[in-house]
Order: structure tokens, then sequence, then C-alpha cells
């Protein structure tokens, strides 16, 4: 059983109790917490910026992996509806996107109190698919891939790390490669994407077609860059977080 103790799940890195809105990041396949550091640092203390700690990685290690996308959204959106409600914005990257898709439309359907914007980065939409199967290689083959997304290789370079990281790599990938197409399903808040110009796991047509996952406004940026262009970015990222958070004092 998972569990759901917010204080596993929930990383503030720069306290902010008297924040009028707040920010929850989502991290990548793989990735942990501590990725979004200085985007806590950057929004911090105007806003209350919530990272989310996937089990399975850093001082969650010995914890259980969740198989699924849905496992993952059923298990954050429970953990985040306990929270004190403030209007919020939404920020993933990659399966963090999905994700944070996924807990944005359980919310708008009673689980809680759902998010105000939607940020979305490095992710195709929803209503696309792609034959991946990048889980089923053997571990070369998987880190090879993670490599060569630009962003994640200088946190693969220790080889302890790389050995530890790889269930939660394989495992998040597994995930996200075997999320259904879900054309039909919507949000009701706008949809803000956010996009490198040379991402091989997502075309700008692609991150075009998020405009039909909402209701509401859509807007698309593209950066140069690959995959993790938001590290490369991170300065313009930062802007467009702060927009969308202003838009809600």
């Amino acid at each position: 059983m998972t569990d759901l103790d917010p204080g596993k799940w929930l990383r503030r890195y720069h306290p902010a109790p008297e924040a009028a809105v707040r920010l929850v990041c989502f991290p990548h396949a793989g990735g942990s917490a501590s990725f979004y550091r200085p985007v806590a640092t950057a929004h911090s203390p105007g806003a209350d910026v919530v990272v989310l700690q996937y089990p399975g990685r850093q001082d969650r290690h010995r914890e259980p992996l969740l198989a699924t996308v849905d496992e993952y959204a059923a298990a954050v959106t429970e953990v985040l509806a306990a929270e004190p409600e403030l209007p919020t914005v939404f920020f993933g990257h990659s399966m963090g996107a999905l994700l944070a898709f996924e807990v944005a439309h359980l919310l708008e359907h009673g689980a809680g109190a759902p998010p105000r914007s939607l940020v979305v980065s490095g992710r195709r939409a929803p209503c696309t698919a792609r034959d991946e199967r990048v889980h089923q290689l053997d571990d070369e083959g998987l880190l090879a891939d993670v490599r060569g997304l630009n962003g994640a290789a200088a946190a693969l370079e220790d080889e302890e790390v790389v050995r530890m990281s790889l269930p939660a790599i394989r495992n998040d990938y597994r995930a996200v490669e075997t999320y259904p197409v879900r054309a039909d399903r919507v949000v009701d808040c706008p949809i803000a994407v956010l996009l490198g110009d040379d991402d091989p796991k997502t075309t700008q047509d692609e991150a075009l077609r998020w405009k039909e996952h909402t209701c509401d406004a859509f807007r698309l940026r593209t950066f140069r860059g690959g995959h993790f262009y938001l590290v490369q970015h991170a300065t313009a990222v930062n802007e467009e977080l702060a927009e969308e958070l202003h838009h809600l004092r």
C-alpha cells in the first residue's frame, strides 16, 4: 500500500506560509524533487512552492515504486487534496506533464481544489501516440536514451548514482510508455506548453495538440534546445511561471 504521508511526498525548500498563491512542481521520469530546488528559490516567498518527491528515489529509495501514471495520479491527488486551499499553478516536465494533467483532471472531478493553470513542458499531448519501448532495453540501452536527452547526463556521471537510479528510471519509462491515448480528456483550466525545438520526445505538432485538452486558453512557447531545454533557459522558464502566478493574485 502506498504511503500517503505528506511529509514524504511534498518538499518545501523555502517555506512561505504567508504566500497567497501556490506552485506545485511535478518531476520527470526518474527525476526527484531536488531538480526543482532552483525553481523554489526563484519563486519564494511570493509563492508557496511545493515539489513532489515520488517514491523509489533519494530519501524514498527503499519505498515501492508506482507502476502507472494513473497510480501516481491517484496518490498525488489524495496528498494534494489535503493541503490548505490556495490559487494554484501546476508545472510538470516530461512524465510530470502527464501526471500534472491527470491530477488536475481528478481534482476537477470532485477530489479537491483543482489548479487554476496548468503548465506542461517537454511532453506531447495525451491524444497522441508513439510506439516507444525504451523501458524494455537492457541497462546500457536505457541509460543511452537518458543520456541522449541532454540534461540528465551530468546527474548520471557517478556510476553509483546511476545504478541506484536505474529501477526508478526504468519504472517511470514504463509508466509513460504504457500511458493510454486519451483523446477525449480535457481540463477546465488554461494550458501553457513549453517545448525545446530539438526535443526527440516531442514535436511541435504533437505539443500543439495539447490545445485539444483544455476548455480554456492555450498557448505554446518554444525554446532552443532539447528535452531538458529548461535547464539552459531557467530564467525564461521562471518568467513564464511567474506570469502564470501573477494572474492568480
